[in-house]
């Protein structure tokens, strides 16, 4: 009998739903609990340190926590299915892992929040059920929801910005659904990392919450489709009558994809070199030590960075996590020779990407008990 893994993960989390799909699409047979579930936090919490999702048991008892260690270690044990071959290809993936889970949270918050008359009760709904029926329960389920929406204003998104963030996210929606019509995945015929790290913000809030999800629906069918398609275990491309099997070939780009980032990199590049410099800034005057929680509730605040976009200020939240991933894109990068640097220099610079090869923290951020922490 095959090993079940458990998935702590809640249905309407943003993150949870990058996780889950890899599972799905890899075929891992797994069984999943919401965080509320007994075992949460008698069992999985100690090794997890942090309460947050999604979080994976294995069947040995290991646990692992965030969506991008769970796909990690699948992917290093299991010769990498979800890694192109060729550097173009695999900086693309990388770049959507980072973009999809830190510079889309802006829409995200603002489609599932700031529309109540469509999305609040079905919202209410995931988040009561996603606590044991205990006296309290609808307390916890009002602070988690409140906090959630607080969220929200932290990332970005206030009455000033709305309709910029609401122009910035259709555009978008429009170059990725005209990509969708030629391919059924970001880079060809089979999920990348990519598509894991865009569908985060893209199904469990914009592609299911009410509104947002009629919104897709109605304007970008074919981005819908991607979203149903990551959460099935086929390929589940029946639309396409020259299906393939593989990632596209001769490391291959297509400039459909190249439009989508450029839309991306208008908000994209100004929030994290700002973001840079700040933590650069609070990285000098703190000092952390080798080995201090450098993302989540363990680490020190590091404030807000404001940004020009479109002639508006936006203030956001400085998260070192972007970075993180971010150090993905640039280790791929840092391991090639002069030749193939150029040519990935010349690809990010056509789709206004370029400078993510150059902003970098003062220090690196790693792996270590569950944990994100500062490298010496």
């Amino acid at each position: 009998m095959t090993e079940v893994y458990r998935l702590y993960a809640i249905t309407h989390s943003l993150y949870s739903g990058r996780a889950r799909a890899y599972l799905i699409k890899q075929g891992i047979p797994f069984q999943e609990f919401s965080t509320g579930h007994e075992s949460f936090k008698a069992e999985v919490l100690p090794q997890g340190k942090l309460a947050t999702i999604p979080t994976l048991v294995t069947p040995e008892g290991e646990v692992i926590r965030d969506g991008a260690a769970i796909i990690e270690h699948f992917e290093a044990a299991n010769g990498r299915p979800c890694q192109p071959g060729g550097p173009r290809q695999q900086v693309i993936s990388a770049l959507f892992d980072v973009i999809g889970t830190d510079g889309l949270l802006r829409p995200a918050m603002h489609y599932r929040w700031n529309f109540p008359e469509d999305n609040l009760d079905f919202v209410a709904y995931h988040f009561y059920h996603s606590q044991r029926d205990m006296p309290e329960r609808q307390e916890k389920t009002d602070y988690m929801m409140d906090r959630m929406r607080h969220a929200a204003q932290i990332f970005g998104v206030t009455e000033h910005s709305r309709e910029l963030v609401e122009a910035l996210y259709l555009e978008y929606l429009d170059a990725l659904n005209n990509h969708f019509e030629q391919h059924p995945y970001l880079l060809g015929w089979r999920p990348c990392v990519g598509d894991f790290g865009l569908l985060a913000p893209m199904y469990a809030h914009l592609g299911r919450d009410p509104y947002p999800a009629r919104l897709m629906q109605q304007r970008a069918i074919r981005v819908y489709r991607w979203v149903e398609r990551m959460n099935r275990a086929d390929q589940d491309v029946p639309e396409y009558f020259d299906a393939g099997t593989d990632f596209l070939p001769g490391d291959d780009v297509p400039d459909s994809l190249l439009a989508v980032l450029r839309v991306l990199a208008e908000d994209f590049i100004p929030e994290t070199r700002a973001a840079a410099q700040c933590i650069n800034r609070w990285l000098t005057e703190r000092q952390p030590e080798a080995g201090a929680a450098a993302v989540g509730r363990l680490a020190e605040p590091l404030g807000n960075v404001g940004f020009e976009l479109r002639g508006q200020t936006i203030t956001a939240l400085a998260q070192p996590h972007r970075f993180y991933l971010l150090q993905r894109v640039q280790a791929v990068y840092d391991g090639l020779d002069a030749a193939q640097q150029q040519d990935i220099e010349a690809m990010l610079e056509n789709c206004g990407m370029a400078d993510l090869l150059t902003i970098r923290l003062d220090r690196s951020i790693t792996r270590s008990g569950n944990l994100e922490v500062w490298e010496a």
